[in-house]
């Protein structure tokens, strides 16, 4: 996690407060606000108002392409979450019809593990083991959903097809960056392959996450639950499984931050054991997983050639991309088995 440069004095705190009124909040002047630690390119500043305290997310001031569709994406996630089950930031009001796009949620409880361990996390083995649990039935709760409730959200027919012919058309894309002479990645053929030749042949669409991982976790300060699953841009409507996959791919390799966390075949019975989905292949789901962060990762490489991005951390994700592909091999030789 790292601190986001948020100029709070930027922040026009009067019509914000107007629009609260409007909205029915808790009325007074706007109080203790201070920019959020994350890695979120977003700007998130926690503020207090009538006595309750809020997270104010909105785009950054000189905001990118996406920016606004990106949080109208989340605010409409966060509202259809709103009355389940699934630990996701409690949304409490957006406005998305016009600019500026933004949102209040209420702050989570909580904290993430890339940032250290409290206790009594860092002296109790079995707590550090059940967060891993946790993790995957939060993501089993996530998957229970009914897509119904974010109707024409994403494009669901289709979806596992799409992914292969997706993710290489991206890596050719980068052939277009001066300097950067194709990607040296070994295995790159045999894993678009086998993806291809094993792509599972139905699924039940449901809201996947889309980036589930350790560092979009925020646990519970007194025990292993997981508080909030954050950071929802990259949701749609596809199959969870990828986000169970996902989260195999992108275990934390050697257990850096939490030792002792449940391991990944743990983490699939689990799944499994909460689950009525069909997790016969889902091998196909974790290498799938490794293949499209591989290129993702790899185009920074790419950028790096084009001095569009520093070369060592180029040189460093292309060797992280390599290290997928090994895992990915690993995954097609039966590792979840």
């Amino acid at each position: 996690m790292t601190t986001t440069h948020i100029d709070v004095g930027a922040i026009d705190f009067d019509a914000l407060g107007a629009w609260m009124d409007g909205e029915g909040l808790p009325a007074g002047p706007i109080t203790s606000a201070a920019p959020v630690l994350g890695g979120t390119q977003n700007v998130m500043v926690r503020f207090e108002r009538g006595g309750r305290p809020y997270i104010l997310r909105r785009p950054p001031l000189h905001a990118r392409a996406k920016s606004n569709e990106v949080l109208r994406r989340e605010a409409r996630v966060l509202a259809a979450l709103r009355d389940t089950s699934v630990p996701a930031p409690r949304l409490v009001a957006a406005q998305t019809a016009e600019e500026p796009v933004f949102y209040l949620m209420e702050p989570v409880d909580g904290f993430n593990p890339s940032t250290g361990l409290p206790e009594p996390h860092a002296s109790d083995p079995a707590i550090r083991h059940r967060m891993g649990l946790e993790a995957a039935a939060a993501l089993a709760e996530l998957g229970r959903v009914d897509p119904a409730v974010l109707p024409g959200f994403g494009r669901p027919d289709g979806f596992l097809e799409r992914q292969v012919p997706r993710w290489l058309k991206e890596l050719d894309s980068y052939g277009e960056l001066d300097g950067y002479p194709g990607p040296d990645i070994p295995g790159l053929e045999e894993t678009a392959g086998w993806l291809s030749r094993h792509v599972p042949r139905s699924f039940t669409p449901g809201i996947m996450h889309g980036d589930y991982h350790f560092g979009n976790l925020m646990f519970a300060c007194d025990g292993p639950r997981v508080a909030a699953i954050v950071d929802w841009e990259m949701s749609t409507i596809g199959d969870p499984l990828l986000d169970l996959g996902w989260m195999v791919a992108m275990w934390p390799s050697g257990n850096a931050h939490v030792p002792g966390l449940a391991q990944p075949k743990e983490l699939v019975a689990y799944y499994a054991a909460l689950s009525e989905r069909d997790l016969s292949a889902v091998d196909w789901y974790a290498v799938m997983a490794c293949f499209k962060l591989g290129i993702v990762l790899e185009g920074t490489h790419a950028r790096a050639f084009a001095g569009q991005a520093p070369k060592d951390i180029g040189d460093l994700l292309h060797a992280t991309t390599l290290g997928l592909f090994d895992r990915a091999r690993e995954f097609m030789g039966g590792a979840l088995d």
